[in-house]
């Protein structure tokens, strides 16, 4: 039982620094040793400024509701004015 421990630990103790050296090598490394040093990460900027494009298109999609609701009720008018002037025009004329 106390070699497996020993064992484990060696084993921790050896591939545990290498792991972590290689995870350093990889983009998600990169950022993350540039997130703790509080440095910005290579392209932050471009993604700054597609999340603020983003941001914006999403405010131009939340008045989209109240835009669809007023085109709807034009066209209920604009069918409720053809339907009048179809009526209308079935009526015999007043004598």
């Amino acid at each position: 039982m106390g070699g497996d421990v020993v064992g484990l630990t060696a084993v921790l103790l050896i591939f545990g620094p290498l792991a972590v050296f290689f995870i350093s090598l990889t983009p998600i490394g990169k950022a993350i040793s540039a997130r703790i040093l509080g440095k910005k990460a290579a392209g932050d900027e471009e993604s700054m400024a597609e999340v603020n494009e983003l941001r914006r298109e999403v405010e131009d999609l939340r008045h989209l509701p109240e835009q669809m609701s007023e085109l709807g009720e034009r066209v209920d008018f604009l069918e409720r004015m053809v339907a009048k002037q179809r009526e209308a025009e079935r009526l015999p004329p007043v004598r």
